[in-house]
Formats: C-alpha cells, structure tokens, sequence
C-alpha cells in the first residue's frame, strides 16, 4: 500500500502501527494454513474476536467490524470446516452462542507459536528494553481505543 503523504510529512502512526500488524497477520496466516488448517483471512479475523466463552453473532459482527449477515456466512464456513459450533446461550434460550472447537484451538495454537516466533524476532532487532515499553505504550493505549476491551 502507497501512503500519498505532503511532502515533509512523516508516516502516520495509524500507519506504522499496520504495517507490522500486516505483516504479523500474513505471517501468521501462512503457518496455520502450512500446519494444514485451510482458513481465510476473512475468517481468522472473526475468530480473533471470539469470547472464549462463546459470542453472539451479533456481537461478533459488531467486535469484527461487519455486517451481521458477512458475520453469519463466515461463521457457517467455521462451522463446515469444523473450527467452531454453535450451542445454545444458557442466558437465552433463543440466542446461540459462537464457541471455538478443538480443531479451532488447534490452529488457534499453531497461530500462538509462530506470533511468539515472530514478535521474539522483533525483539531481537529492538531489544527487550523497547519491546517491553512498546508493549506498555500499546496497552495504555488500548484502554482509550478498544470498546471490546
């Protein structure tokens, strides 16, 4: 992605912030996938939003950012591919719950690894020092940013 800037402008922080999250992300992606977990971009995010104690849909689409129905039919594809079920809400009987199943923590697991592998190369290149700080930066931050928090 091209960031058209005025000149004498520096990269926005937004934009820092996403590029090595694009790259965290894409890297990430390309070991479930390698470890034999077939899963879309599209769908990793909404599985990243899930409450491990299960979520909505409506609630799930809104933490993910999109519409309830491209919610639905990214859930119905977890569901087919087996990395989540849906069960009944205990709060409402009405209601279903998204939970993630155990092929879903296994990937999640695959995902886990090769996040610690790469922020541990991040570390190596800025020191513990600045990633430790970076870490808190970006949870103080966090807590006027996030409503999922």
């Amino acid at each position: 992605m091209t960031v058209i800037e005025p000149e004498g402008t520096p990269i926005s922080v937004g934009v820092l912030l996403f590029i090595p999250y694009r790259h965290l992300e894409q890297r990430i992606l390309a070991a479930v996938n390698e470890a034999g977990f077939a899963i879309t971009l599209p769908q990793a995010r909404l599985v990243q939003r899930l409450d491990p104690a299960g979520s909505r849909l409506t609630d799930l689409a809104a933490a993910a950012q999109v519409s309830k129905q491209a919610a639905g039919y990214l859930v119905d594809e977890l569901e087919r591919a087996r990395f989540v079920t849906r069960t009944p809400d205990p709060d409402d009987r009405r209601a279903r719950l998204i939970v993630i199943a155990e092929r879903g923590r296994a990937a999640a697991a695959v995902a886990l690894r090769e996040q610690q592998r790469a922020e541990g190369e991040w570390e190596a290149h800025v020191g513990a020092e600045r990633m430790a700080e970076l870490r808190r930066i970006l949870e103080d931050l966090r807590t006027i940013t996030d409503p999922w928090r």
